[in-house]
């Protein structure tokens, strides 16, 4: 193929799809890909989104435990000959798979939620969470691994982040305050009062500064709230400060061209 080192990674809403679909299309593209496939099973938070495609709007929790269920569905269908499978959300009746997947499956989840990450100590491999200042990243690090601890297994991170990177700290932070400056606040709080739906953590974090609430309202993703701002230094320098802390791998928007040609070259020789 085109690429030997891109690896592939799907975004799944369990409750939108049937698992023992997903687990013999992800075989395919595993077998097609040389074993580069990985899912991210997001449990959602758009209840508008839910009620648009007329999937169950089931609560907050609940929402977690149909995913695990479909991670065990998953997990099973690429682990056994032939799978069966009756729980509270799905079923399998002696599914086989031909052919059958590279190898293991590699499962993202995201979350900070006790529920996201009881699911995540018992099902995911990776948490692949929003973008949050350091203070915020470091307290779920340690929730996810004191649940590890428990369960005796052990999870990687990864974050989202959108980058920012100008010639100067000040020339960044000038244009970041631009932004914040435009920010409609009477839309953002209807957004978060109608969409959260029990989703913890979506832009307006308890305890966090009034900067750092408004650096995540710039970006659904809260991809500001890491603060990549400004020069390639600055930049770099935070990454670094996210890796001690244990993120091994970013989801980075790439839509900041400096950042591009001045950052990423760097980091990819890291």
């Amino acid at each position: 193929g085109t690429t030997q080192r891109i690896n592939l990674i799907t975004a799944i809403h369990p409750g939108f799809f049937q698992p023992t679909a997903i687990a013999k299309w992800g075989a395919t593209i595993d077998r097609l890909t040389g074993g580069r496939w990985g899912i991210n099973i997001t449990s959602g938070w758009n209840m508008e989104e839910f009620a648009m495609y007329g999937v169950d709007q089931l609560d907050h929790d609940a929402r977690y435990a149909r995913s695990a269920e479909f991670i065990e569905v998953l997990r099973k269908a690429w682990q056994n000959p032939v799978t069966n499978h009756e729980g509270t959300y799905y079923r399998a009746d002696a599914l086989e798979m031909e052919p059958r997947p590279n190898g293991p499956l590699e499962v993202f989840q995201g979350g900070q939620s006790d529920a996201a990450i009881d699911m995540a100590s018992k099902q995911a491999d990776w948490m692949f969470l929003n973008g949050g200042s350091l203070s915020r990243i470091e307290n779920v690090l340690e929730r996810v691994r004191a649940a590890c601890r428990r369960s005796g297994r052990t999870v990687r991170f990864a974050m989202y982040a959108a980058p920012l990177c100008r010639a100067s700290d000040a020339e960044a932070w000038q244009e970041i305050e631009t932004r914040i400056q435009a920010i409609d606040h009477k839309l953002l709080q209807q957004r978060t009062a109608r969409l959260a739906g029990g989703a913890q953590g979506m832009w307006n974090q308890a305890g966090e500064t009034e900067q750092d609430q408004l650096l995540s309202a710039l970006d659904t993703n809260e991809g500001y709230a890491p603060r990549l701002i400004g020069t390639p230094q600055s930049i770099l320098d935070r990454i670094q400060r996210y890796r001690d802390l244990g993120i091994e791998m970013f989801h980075l928007d790439v839509r900041d061209q400096r950042f591009n040609s001045e950052v990423l070259p760097i980091l990819n020789r890291l």
